[in-house]
């Protein structure tokens, strides 16, 4: 799917406005507050219901405005769009002109990937930032996955709860082997992307960081200790998940380490290059949503200049190539985007001052 026109109205510090994007490759310049990583956030709370600078929502909408709107039309003429009012706490939702109950919804058709500044706390963020990265390509790549999600967050909410007040440990029989039960068929299904994501990460490190293709290695931990069963980790650890009040193992532990040589990559790598390796890893993401044939998905890539000198913008310019995707960027200016204009290709410029956004001919 491209974004072909975006319409957003009392967004951040947008001036009310649409934009008629290229289906392919856009560019958006303009100094930093001007407005231009509010595009990128438009689009992405599209796709995902909430923002990736902020979790307030009140904090999208203009200032002393009670309501946003944010939409989209795609290249096959579909159109998608929520009003969220910040006062009463509602949104509408609409598909088509018809109004829709839920946010996923929308992001079934919408496959939205982002690197922003704040994308480096995939490295030293924790396991919850890793978890939403792997768990954004797991919903579009491995269907079935977000409704076993749902159910087993139910079910760990519910164990916890009983973890505080239990009188027996008979009282966990059921819901041991139930969480037992959703917490394997996950563990399955990530294992399964994992092992895919994991093959075509190495072809994009190969573009990327072609000199650390044989040195970066990405571990996976689904949870519970891999030498025993889950079942015997939470038969043994009951008493300290009681006085804890939450369950220590299971699906929502699952977690994923960037290693190079035996150390995290974070600690060997310069800004530029892990800037890199999160671009290979978002790329591999992109390229195996793009293969499922579901929705195609639409790259943004907020700060572009930031971190990377001249050979690594050329070595980007080359990876965008080679996938199938629309793209949009920004960027302080033009010169942080050399060399990726070229006369030859086909993209749209825009430029935001004050909120405004004006489209630049080449």
């Amino acid at each position: 799917m491209s974004v072909i026109k975006l319409t957003t109205h009392n967004f951040r510090n947008l001036k009310p406005a649409t934009i008629t994007f290229n289906p392919d490759l856009n560019f958006i310049i303009g100094d930093n507050g001007s407005g231009k990583s509010s595009i990128l956030e438009a689009i992405f709370y599209l796709g995902h219901g909430k923002s990736f600078r902020n979790a307030k929502l009140d904090s999208l909408v203009t200032f002393e405005q009670d309501y946003f709107i944010a939409s989209i039309e795609n290249n096959q003429r579909s159109r998608f769009g929520i009003k969220r009012d910040i006062k009463s706490g509602t949104s509408e939702i609409k598909v088509n002109g018809e109004k829709v109950s839920k946010l996923s919804d929308l992001a079934v058709n919408i496959a939205v990937q982002v690197i922003t500044p704040e994308s480096f706390k995939l490295f030293f963020g924790g396991p919850k930032e890793r978890r939403r990265f792997f768990d954004l390509g797991m919903f579009h790549v491995k269907h079935s996955f977000a409704s076993l999600w749902r159910d087993f967050a139910k079910l760990q909410k519910q164990r916890n709860a009983l973890l505080k007040s239990y009188r027996s440990k008979s009282d966990f029989d059921y819901w041991d082997e139930q969480f037992v039960k959703l917490s394997e068929a996950i563990a399955e299904l990530r294992k399964s992307y994992f092992m895919l994501l994991s093959e075509e990460l190495s072809g994009w490190i190969k573009i990327l960081l072609p000199e650390l293709v044989e040195d970066i290695n990405v571990q996976y931990y689904q949870g519970w200790p891999n030498k025993k069963s889950l079942i015997e980790v939470m038969t043994s650890n009951f008493v300290r998940d009681c006085q804890l009040g939450f369950t220590q193992y299971g699906a929502h532990k699952f977690d994923v380490r960037f290693l190079i040589g035996g150390k995290a990559l974070d600690l060997k790598l310069s800004r530029g290059q892990q800037k890199l390796f999160l671009l290979a890893l978002t790329f591999a993401q992109t390229k195996l949503i793009e293969k499922v044939e579901r929705v195609k998905p639409i790259l943004l890539i907020d700060d572009f200049g930031a971190e990377l000198d001249i050979n690594s913008r050329t070595a980007l310019m080359n990876a965008l190539s080679k996938i199938d995707c629309q793209s949009i960027i920004t960027a302080i200016d033009e010169f942080s985007l050399e060399p990726m204009l070229q006369q030859e290709q086909q993209y749209k410029m825009f430029h935001v001052k004050h909120g405004e956004i004006l489209e630049i001919s080449k």
